[in-house]
């Protein structure tokens, strides 16, 4: 390799950094086109990052190294002892899907604040979720946690309480605190799913559709709010109330076929031309059905997902509502740190972040028969 291609190279390794410092990950597509290089090179680049200890390899792109890694330095983690100010706890219910992003945003805003992040993973689960929110408790020096606690019943009623009754402040990360809890010093930051949702069926009806049906699965937590905003959104427009509804559908369990079958027979027997359906990957799967049927898309059904993971990879790509992941994972580091400078007298803050709607193919308002093509486009 020559001085100038050496030179390059540091460049772009240079801005892989500055990404990741800022977003907490990058994505080796996003990075190759805004370099106007090819993706093998930046999977180069970040192999040699990855061999300094800089960076850690995930599917398609990179994160900042975790601190629990095996071997890590703690510089090489962005900890380093004579600086950090702060140590931060969070458990999340799961280390894949929905939350790596909000993980890698939190991890980014705590790294620029002078704060240690210590992570564990937890389950759907109260008493876990105990668990290791204790662990973290009788870590020495723990300032603050972050924490995405199930709420469901009597027993998250009084997980709230507990949080709320620590001797540190706890921030809840996508999750909201119930009224019935009765408590005033937990803080939180959530994306407004329900608006999120409304969006979604305020484009369909714009794209000329009248029955917008919605699909969840059932043990999504944001599935209630989604919901919400679909009925919101469906009733403020006058539409037609007897859309396709469908909660605790599992198009990835034995059986699938049948279970999208009866889904599609019941959207021609209701006249339901538009779905919204959360989480993607069901999306993803419903469309690959259709296709497998001979119901075009979005010509004959349109679809909306939610969440954004999966729903760029549909043939067409599908649209899709995307929580600001990130965002919520740094607004929740900037919360806990704001409060733990702040003081008690700083009032409970509770933040609610925008969704964005991301237009694709399968919903898109497409020309009637009756328009002519343009002529360069005849054949």
């Amino acid at each position: 390799m020559s001085g100038g291609d050496q030179l390059f190279a540091l460049q772009r390794r240079e801005r892989i950094m500055d990404e990741i410092r800022e977003h907490g990950s990058v994505s080796v597509s996003d990075v190759a086109t805004r370099l106007g290089v090819s993706e093998l090179t930046i999977r180069r680049d970040i192999n040699a990052l990855a061999q300094q200890g800089l960076v850690t390899r995930v599917h398609g792109g990179a994160t900042l190294r975790s601190s629990i890694e095996p071997g890590l330095a703690p510089g090489l983690a962005g900890h380093d002892p004579t600086v950090t100010k702060y140590t931060i706890g969070m458990v999340v219910p799961s280390l894949d899907y929905y939350w790596p992003p909000i993980v890698n945003g939190a991890r980014a805003q705590a790294l620029q604040l002078r704060a240690r992040l210590m992570l564990r993973a937890s389950t759907y689960d109260v008493r876990d979720n105990r668990k290791q929110v204790e662990a973290l408790l009788n870590t020495p020096g723990m300032h603050g946690l972050i924490v995405a606690a199930d709420q469901s019943g009597d027993e998250g009623l009084e997980m709230l309480r507990w949080l709320d009754s620590l001797p540190v402040p706890v921030v809840l990360a996508e999750r909201r605190i119930r009224s019935a809890a009765g408590v005033h010093r937990l803080e939180s930051v959530v994306t407004d799913h329900a608006t999120g949702a409304a969006e979604a069926v305020r484009h369909l009806h714009a794209s000329g559709h009248e029955r917008i049906g919605l699909l969840t699965q059932s043990e999504y937590p944001t599935g209630r709010y989604v919901r919400r905003g679909w009925s919101s959104a469906i009733k403020s427009l006058g539409l037609p109330t007897d859309g396709v509804q469908l909660n605790g559908m599992r198009f990835d369990a034995p059986g699938r076929e049948r279970e999208m079958d009866d889904v599609l027979d019941r959207c021609e027997k209701t006249g339901t031309t538009a779905l919204i359906v959360l989480p993607d990957p069901q999306a993803l799967a419903l469309e690959q059905h259709c296709l497998d049927r001979g119901i075009r898309v979005p010509q004959d059904l349109a679809l909306v997902a939610y969440d954004d993971d999966v729903a760029r990879y549909g043939d067409p790509a599908i649209t899709a509502v995307r929580p600001p992941k990130q965002f919520v994972g740094r607004e929740a580091v900037n919360l806990l740190i704001a409060r733990l400078e702040g003081g008690a007298s700083r009032p409970a803050h509770r933040v609610k972040l925008s969704a964005e709607l991301h237009v694709r193919d399968s919903s898109q308002r497409l020309a009637t028969e009756s328009t002519p093509m343009p002529e360069e486009a005849t054949v």
